[in-house]
């Protein structure tokens, strides 16, 4: 690793600003350190879309609403979710003062690079990008997942004599896989419209849900949901005693759709300005994703008008359930059901875009296996298409684990929260011990006490919170409903771990450029 601070380029020659300028555009070197290959393609608007589109918070939320509601009811969602918000947001504030610092598509794994210095950059920096990466794969699965049992759904609704087995699902699963990934593949230089898109799908969708579920009940004759059960009536279907802990178990399912505020850190290097840019759409994906996902939580609870049916165990995509109480139809909740998925596979293909940079970036520092080839840039298609490509093939041997076992795939996938949560640990965290001075400050820094302030709130959530994220779902445990994340996370880090001993040799690790003149 190498770290290019302002006294380097003294003793080096570069004193003079006019030609450190120069340098930085006949080179085209970014702070990253290596030289710009990809094409700033994102603006303001797209980079602001692609955010919103890939945090994907309220269809996160809906995806999973049946397993929220059984920590606390429809109160216990609401409130959970905008607890587990409220950290989130120092969480965020943490990460744009880090991207804005050092905007580079490795994100993360540069970020903890550098703030833990020469002596503990290089593991630091290692360890937090393969986190990080396999993260966001996972989540790209997830959303798969989701679209799969959608789409069956919707055709059961018409079909109900079809017993839907989970070689179906995954069929579903392996097309949008599929589709989706090879979107980011052979379509780079569509990926911002694909986004501005994704962003009308988010945004129409929630209006056109809001105003289906406000409107319709009161037409199909069942009416709307009682004040008491949507802010009053706590509902614990998890089997543990203490509704505290429930309280704080069940934020997990909000982590789930606001524990992307990194999405947009790892297109740094495709877009203008990054140092000030990519807070202002952190903040933008923050708020929208806070407002839209707390309007339409409420809207589809007060559309509940049969709670007790959508925990029957047949259903295979229970927000569809209450999609059909809320409009009295087939046809209606079909619509709704649509609405929703849109979206989603815009926010997947922002995975795969995430995760296929994040896979790429590791590989040109030679932190991979096959890094020569995984970390090249593709010429004819522009983006790093090996890298993606990993990607996309590692989701798609995932389907085969969901044919298998549903348990053993609802641990990979709850192992995202805690794989990302552990990424951010691994740059903030360094960053608060060496007293915010490792990192130059960017257009968007925290000073003074603030900055303190905020990283060790966020650090403490995170550490106590991947702590409760481990605990079982429902009690009593078995062996069906036990939360194996934290098996899955253990066993990927002892992975990593030795993957460290055997193959960092080769690792160069991150260059990154701390001079202001080549960040932007």
């Amino acid at each position: 690793m190498a770290e290019l601070t302002q006294n380097d380029h003294d003793k080096a020659g570069f004193a003079d600003s006019e030609k450190n300028v120069d340098e930085a555009i006949s080179t085209q070197v970014n702070a990253s350190g290596h030289e710009q290959e990809l094409d700033r393609q994102f603006g303001l608007v797209s980079i602001i879309s692609a955010g919103i589109v890939t945090g994907n918070t309220w269809t996160a939320l809906g995806g999973a609403i049946v397993v929220a509601l059984y920590n606390g009811g429809p109160p216990g969602v609401i409130y959970e979710f905008i607890a587990v918000s409220i950290c989130y947001w120092f969480v965020g504030a943490s990460i744009a003062e880090l991207a804005s610092a050092i905007p580079a598509s490795g994100g993360v794994y540069h970020w903890a690079t550098v703030a833990a210095g020469r002596k503990y950059g290089r593991p630091a920096g290692w360890f937090a990008g393969w986190w990080n990466l396999l993260a966001w794969i996972f989540g790209a699965s997830a959303n798969s997942a989701i679209i799969g049992n959608g789409v069956l759904f919707c055709y059961s609704l018409y079909h109900p004599d079809l017993d839907i087995k989970r070689w179906q699902v995954f069929i579903v699963y392996e097309i949008i896989t599929v589709i989706c990934c090879a979107v980011v593949l052979f379509c780079n230089r569509g990926l911002a419209s694909i986004n501005r898109v994704g962003c009308f799908f988010m945004l129409g969708g929630i209006f056109v849900t809001v105003m289906v579920c406000a409107i319709m009940p009161s037409y199909n004759g069942k009416g709307h949901a009682s004040n008491n059960f949507v802010w009053a009536d706590w509902f614990n279907g998890t089997g543990y005693s203490s509704n505290g802990l429930v309280f704080l178990t069940g934020m997990l399912n909000g982590a789930f759709a606001v524990g992307t505020p990194d999405c947009l850190t790892h297109l740094a290097e495709e877009i203008p300005r990054p140092s000030s840019n990519i807070p202002k759409a952190i903040l933008a994906q923050i708020v929208v994703g806070f407002i839209t996902a707390l309007v339409y939580m409420i809207s589809i609870f007060y559309s509940i008008n049969d709670f007790p049916k959508l925990f029957k165990e047949d259903s295979v995509f229970p927000l569809g359930d209450i999609y059909h109480q809320a409009t009295g139809s087939r046809g209606g909740a079909v619509g709704l059901v649509i609405v929703i998925l849109l979206p989603i596979c815009c926010a997947t293909v922002g995975c795969y875009t995430t995760a296929g940079r994040m896979l790429w970036t590791l590989a040109r520092d030679g932190a991979t296996p096959g890094n020569k080839s995984i970390g090249k840039i593709s010429p004819r298609f522009e983006n790093p298409f090996n890298a993606t490509l990993a990607c996309g093939i590692v989701s798609i041997c995932m389907g085969g684990i969901f044919v298998g076992s549903v348990a053993a795939f609802d641990a990979f996938i709850g192992a995202f929260v805690i794989l990302s949560t552990a990424s951010f640990l691994a740059a903030i965290i360094p960053n608060l011990l060496s007293g915010r001075r490792n990192i130059r400050p960017g257009a968007f820094w925290m000073k003074g006490w603030v900055g303190f302030c905020v990283n060790i709130i966020a650090c403490v959530y995170m550490m106590v919170f991947m702590v409760l994220y481990c605990f079982p779902y429902a009690m009593p445990a078995t062996a069906d409903n036990m939360n194996y994340s934290s098996l899955v996370t253990g066993g990927f880090t002892i992975f990593i771990a030795i993957w460290w001993f055997l193959g960092s040799k080769n690792y160069t690790g991150p260059m990154v450029v701390l001079d202001s003149v080549t960040l932007n």
